[in-house]
């Protein structure tokens, strides 16, 4: 029996079928839903259900009855275009495997840039000066690489939604050796990145003192329409929309910055391919407007689109 006309089921042999014949089949059922991806996505399932890194895959080469049950339902929970990272339980991030599932963003490729940048600027500097703070850290992503690859980095990560700071607290307690082995360190603080900062908020105490800060903001309009079944129906609203021009939070996470940075530290902004340095109302512009940073900057990611914003705290600062 074949499947939507995609090609023959893999042959079954007292109970168990051939690893590559279930991926070969999986594969043409993904792409038949029209799954992006979906070479990778069923070799991800396959490697989640054998319980083995995707690497080693190869060399298995049975998968059996319960196996094959398990496989299926993965499959047909990713055709109805539920993130194969909700189905796995977890998201790759530059060196990192980060827990995600329903309540958080997912972490994506384009942000490692981001990641890049800060952990440059940090590893520029002398070990005891790398302070960062990472605001609207959600999984945790750059906060937790920052930790990692510019260590020693004591780091501060501010997330505002109950449900994705569970997640941001969960990766801390996974990941917890790895920074403490670093000699690094990640406090998570659950805060408005709009206000943490102000007075008798928890990042109050910090102002003046950070060398770097992060932000992957929600920076969608709040009335357009997000193409991506996986991304519209299943990331959190909170960390889509970002108000009527998609900029509320990123003006508020501007003013938390400025106070939060030493004169001369970095800010690094993640924003749409929309907000750059050619848009009339981009994160650039609010910057220059702004009057607190100079050497303002737009960067572009892989597929050469504006992706995120870096800016230095000016010296003389208001």
């Amino acid at each position: 029996m074949s499947h939507s006309g995609q090609g023959p089921s893999p042959r079954v042999v007292e109970g168990w079928v051939s690893l590559r014949d279930a991926i070969a089949d999986g594969q043409r059922r993904l792409a038949a839903a029209e799954v992006p991806s979906p070479d990778t996505d069923a070799i991800l399932l396959a490697a989640h259900v054998k319980g083995v890194p995707r690497g080693r895959l190869l060399l298995h080469d049975r998968m059996d009855s319960q196996e094959r049950t398990a496989y299926e339902r993965l499959l047909t929970r990713r055709m109805a275009r539920v993130p194969v990272q909700h189905l796995v339980g977890s998201a790759p991030f530059r060196k990192l495997d980060l827990a995600v599932g329903p309540g958080v963003f997912i972490p994506r490729p384009e942000t490692e840039l981001v990641a890049q940048a800060a952990i440059d600027a940090l590893r520029a500097l002398p070990e005891g000066e790398r302070r960062a703070v990472d605001l609207c850290t959600g999984s945790g992503a750059v906060a937790f690489a920052m930790a990692t690859e510019a260590a020693p980095t004591q780091v501060t990560a501010v997330e505002v939604d109950d449900a994705a700071v569970v997640w941001t607290r969960r990766n801390a307690d996974a990941l917890r050796e790895d920074i403490a082995g670093a000699g690094s360190r990640v406090d998570v603080v659950h805060a408005d990145a709009r206000t943490c900062a102000a007075d008798g908020e928890p990042l109050a105490p910090l102002r003046g003192t950070a060398a770097v800060v992060t932000m992957n903001p929600p920076y969608v309009p709040s009335g357009a329409r997000v193409r991506d079944p996986e991304v519209r129906d299943h990331d959190p609203a909170i960390a889509l929309y970002g108000g009527p021009d998609g900029l509320d939070v990123v003006r508020g996470a501007i003013d938390s910055a400025a106070a939060l940075l030493q004169p001369g530290g970095l800010l690094v902004i993640e924003h749409s391919d929309e907000q750059g340095d050619e848009a009339e109302v981009g994160v650039p512009s609010l910057l220059e407007l702004d009057g607190r940073w100079r050497d303002i900057a737009d960067h572009r990611d892989l597929a050469r689109k504006p992706r995120f914003t870096t800016a230095t705290r000016a010296m003389d600062a208001r």
